[in-house]
């Protein structure tokens, strides 16, 4: 067996020939952020090369990623106004469904998913309506306000819905709704399995998220447990969840693996912003060899089980594989 292998690959072609996993850029998905104003394009520091920009910007930046074969987006809004329910997000008028009419209109070919919650639209930063009395959010009337916001971005045009507030009975609310109001052909990617974590810093200076007091932890889930992991995402499969996900990735490819085995869905994973910011930053320092540890990162992905990955790098893996052709 030793000879054998080490034949196999001893010549680079003949190990491309056998090599058992490859990142097709057909299986990503581009996370962008569109902020209300015109002309605006600003740059996280804690997030190189990712951004705020305005819908003018964002209709440049589809243009670019159609022309490096990238047609999988997910949505992000940053509102203006925030108050305690979110009552932006529930408007046809808000940020992401202006966005989505924009992008359908002069790019119909991409594929618009959108992320559905409220943390973005509320002024304590928590994923829905709080229950004063419990300091925490109130999980039925977040889910009313849920399915109403699926519904708002289902008319704008939107291909997909990620709900990821992770609400008890999100899924099969926001199915009812899209169903009623006869969407029954808009899938619904969960956030399934998404744990209280704390790789998610960068993301919240991007999307001005943080939650002003407490954490996510009595909706997220608990990183020390296994079984509830996996259990959380064939729940939502039972709802009506077309592409269940694990978020974050790089440190869950166990759970993403446990997943995989016990469900014949599409497994998303979400390559999530303390994940990207760890390599961008260690390479930035000359501590890697940034590209090639990126391709081995996402290469994990694949290996793990994910069929589909959510990822910053969605562009710098396109520029590698046009290179490659």
């Amino acid at each position: 067996m030793f000879k054998r292998m080490r034949r196999l690959r001893y010549n680079p072609h003949m190990r491309s020939l056998v090599q058992e996993t490859r990142l097709n850029l057909q299986d990503f998905i581009y996370p962008l952020f569109v902020i209300e104003g015109e002309g605006i394009k600003n740059e996280i520091a804690s997030m190189p090369d990712v951004y705020q920009m305005s819908k003018d910007y964002i209709l440049k930046e589809c243009e670019e990623l159609q022309k490096l074969g990238i047609y999988h987006i997910l949505l992000f809004g940053i509102p203006s106004c925030k108050d305690s329910i979110g009552s932006a997000a529930l408007k046809d008028t808000h940020i992401v469904a202006q966005t989505t009419k924009l992008i359908k209109k002069e790019f119909p070919q991409i594929v618009v998913s959108v992320d559905l919650c409220f943390c973005e639209y509320t002024d304590h930063g928590h994923c829905g309506i709080l229950d004063h009395k419990l300091q925490s959010v109130d999980n039925d009337a977040t889910l009313i306000n849920l399915g109403k916001q699926a519904v708002i971005l289902a008319q704008a045009g939107a291909d997909m819905i990620a709900p990821s507030a992770m609400m008890d009975g999100m899924v099969s609310t926001i199915r009812k709704a899209l169903d009623h109001a006869n969407f029954a052909h808009i899938p619904i990617m969960s956030y399934s399995t998404k744990f209280a974590s704390a790789y998610y810093g960068p993301f919240r200076d991007v999307a001005q998220s943080s939650p002003s007091f407490g954490d996510r932890k009595s909706y997220q889930e608990d990183y020390a447990n296994r079984r509830e992991a996996i259990l959380e995402s064939l729940e939502d499969e039972k709802e009506g969840a077309d592409i269940l996900m694990v978020k974050p990735v790089l440190i869950y490819l166990d759970i993403v693996r446990e997943i995989k085995d016990k469900t014949l869905a599409p497994l998303a994973i979400y390559n999530v912003s303390g994940e990207y910011a760890m390599l961008k930053l260690a390479g930035k320092a000359g501590l890697i060899d940034y590209q090639k540890a990126m391709i081995e990162t996402l290469m994990s992905f694949k290996r793990a089980g994910a069929d589909i990955i959510i990822s910053y790098h969605t562009k710098e893996l396109a520029k590698i594989l046009q290179g490659d052709k």
